[in-house]
């Protein structure tokens, strides 16, 4: 599989978050410095919480992914926002043989990283006591029912009580960990008896809400009110004032959590004790440690402005590209268009990436599964778009399975892929594989691109049904239902075109054939014996067809025939052989009739 390195793979969610990209990066960086592969299985979960249908197929594909052939696996269960997908992925990894580590959440079963967030907290809560000398603090906690919320509350009314002060401090807030909260919160705080002199925050989204919220009522942060946050996020440092933090090291989690699956596989004793992550503190702006660098924040708000402008060049290129998209009829097109047009340098900036692979479920019969022949997924994949810059693949011949996700590689260094579902709310087509050219994740650009080419493979899937819908419907308007034949319209129209395609000058020929007795038939032996009969001579004027004649059932026992460039020799062939074929058919099926017929012709 891929190299002979180790490779691990890691399940998560929403890896292009701000928290999570850095996460990313990080164990990338511990797995080139330990020299393993990665395999990032990637899902996104509901978009924006509007259309949890689009998660339904998302986690799909892992039941394709041959876990036994990874070293182990890294669990990062905090980002999914569908419990059922969350939950029906911790069920898989019980049931597979390889170490699980569990980076961000308790899993009975599995290794967990042990965050010591109690800990930060009182970090935090000390700070400002013992730096500042505040003693009117309050607490702005997440949702009571969260278990992280529970444990920081718990830690910061433990540090109030060991310094003689109420353990709610001047009061507590519920928030929601999350930016709604900060304008109640806010009222909150400045309505009670004791205005706070700090207030200790459960995360740093919150943090950010309830600055913003006391800015808007005339309230100076950290001059008036203090605050302090949690988790060490991008926001809370782009924020002015800089967020007061306390950060669960990234790379501290990546380094141990990998180091220890090596160890297992290498048949190591397991210590997870080395598992136990201390958070580290961030001491800034909002708490009145640092004054604000104006410079540095000049420098990074141009840099805001280029990403401005980035995003929407960007956005400009995904227009036009969506609309090229449109003239892919076939899945051949649709290759062409992506790596010519939409993934040229240039046109959509996703990250710099060095290889890119969309491999779409096939069925038994090899049709991939944006053909409408496609009946069921076999559990193997073909290619269908395939960018390496860099020449280093092998592009399969045949379908691959589970145990060759990611495909064989002529390069030994180390390897970080991220793997996603391609799919809509109405079916999964398969995977696409894409590989970074640094640490860094992709930008929510390339999430948007794969569910474009989801619908595009949507939109070549019905546009297929419909075109073989319309074939079909058109044989059947000139197709006689009993006997497959051309049916009189089918018969005319055929024949007109084969007698306006002649120049120059022609033999023709015209013929009528009737079955002789038919009613007889149907009256002695039913209805069902006189349509084999019809049926019969049916077949049996095709297999004289031999010279370029056009036959149809006019209706009841009556055939048409028409011939082009015809002759006397080439008529009484076909009569010759017509009349051997009924003889046979009577002498051999031993049916209580027989089948004659009468016949006319004009040259």
């Amino acid at each position: 599989m891929i190299n002979s390195l180790k490779t691990i793979a890691v399940f998560g969610s929403t890896f292009t978050s701000r928290y999570r990209r850095g996460l990313c990066a990080a164990f990338s960086k511990a797995a080139e410095e330990l020299g393993v592969n990665l395999v990032y299985l990637h899902s996104l979960g509901k978009i924006g919480n509007k259309n949890p249908t689009y998660g339904l197929h998302e986690a799909d594909i892992f039941n394709y992914v041959d876990l036994s052939c990874y070293s182990g696996i890294i669990f990062d269960g905090e980002g999914y926002t569908m419990d059922n997908v969350r939950d029906d992925i911790i069920r898989r990894l019980h049931s597979c043989n390889v170490p699980v580590v569990s980076i961000s959440s308790y899993v009975e079963g599995f290794y967990n990283v042990d965050f010591n967030d109690a800990e930060g907290i009182a970090i935090l809560t000390k700070h400002f006591l013992d730096v500042h000398h505040f003693t009117k603090i309050g607490f702005m906690s997440g949702y009571l029912t969260h278990p992280d919320a529970q444990v920081r509350l718990k830690k910061f009314r433990e540090v109030m009580l060991s310094r003689g002060l109420p353990e709610d401090g001047v009061g507590i807030f519920e928030g929601d960990f999350w930016f709604n909260k900060g304008e109640e919160a806010a009222d909150y705080f400045l309505s009670l008896p004791e205005r706070p002199e700090a207030i200790v925050c459960a995360n740093d989204f919150m943090a950010v809400a309830l600055v913003k919220a006391f800015r808007e009522r005339g309230i100076s942060v950290p001059d008036d009110i203090a605050i302090s946050g949690f988790d060490g996020t991008l926001e809370g440092k782009e924020c002015i004032p800089h967020i007061t933090s306390a950060t669960r090291e990234r790379y501290d989690i990546a380094k141990k959590s990998l180091q220890l699956i090596i160890d297992i596989s290498n048949g190591g004793n397991p210590d997870s004790s080395s598992l136990h992550i201390l958070p580290a503190p961030i001491y800034t702006h909002s708490c009145g440690c640092q004054p604000l660098d104006y410079r540095s924040e000049a420098l990074n708000n141009n840099a805001a402005y280029e990403l401005t402008r980035e995003m929407s060049y960007n956005i400009y290129g995904t227009e036009s590209s969506i609309l090229s998209l449109n003239q892919a009829d076939d899945l051949d097109k649709l290759q062409k268009l992506f790596t010519e047009e939409v993934f040229r340098q240039g046109v959509v900036n996703i990250g710099e990436y060095s290889s890119l692979f969309v491999m779409l479920h096939c069925d038994r019969s090899g049709n991939p599964s944006c053909h409408s022949n496609y009946t069921a997924p076999s559990g193997y994949f073909v290619p269908a778009i395939w960018i390496d810059k860099e020449g280093q693949y092998i592009r399969p011949e045949m379908p691959v399975d589970g145990s060759e996700i990611v495909p064989q590689t002529t390069s030994e260094k180390p390897h970080f892929y991220f793997l996603m579902s391609v799919h809509c709310a109405e079916r999964a087509f398969g995977y696409a594989l894409i590989e970074m050219t640094g640490y860094d994740i992709f930008n929510e650009f390339y999430n948007m691109w794969l569910m474009i080419l989801s619908m595009q493979l949507e939109t070549l899937l019905k546009n297929d049904r419909i075109q073989k819908l319309i074939t079909r419907l058109e044989e059947l308007s000139i197709s006689d239902g009993l006997t497959g034949m051309l049916n009189r319209r089918g018969f005319e129209e055929n024949s007109q075109r084969s007698l306006q395609e002649l120049n120059g000058t022609h033999t023709v020929c015209t013929m009528v054939i009737d079955m002789d007795g038919l009613k007889r038939i149907n009256d002695q032996h039913g209805h069902f014996e006189g349509d084999n009969a019809i049926k019969a001579l049916a077949d049996m004027i095709i297999e004289c067809c031999v010279n370029g004649e056009i036959a149809g059932r006019a209706g009841g026992d009556e055939f048409y025939i028409y011939a082009a460039d015809y002759s006397e020799e080439k008529l009484t062939h076909f009569i010759t052989s017509l009349t051997e074929l009924t003889s046979t058919y009577n002498d051999t099926f031993g049916k209580p009739y027989k089948i004659e017929i009468s016949w006319g012709a004009y040259l």
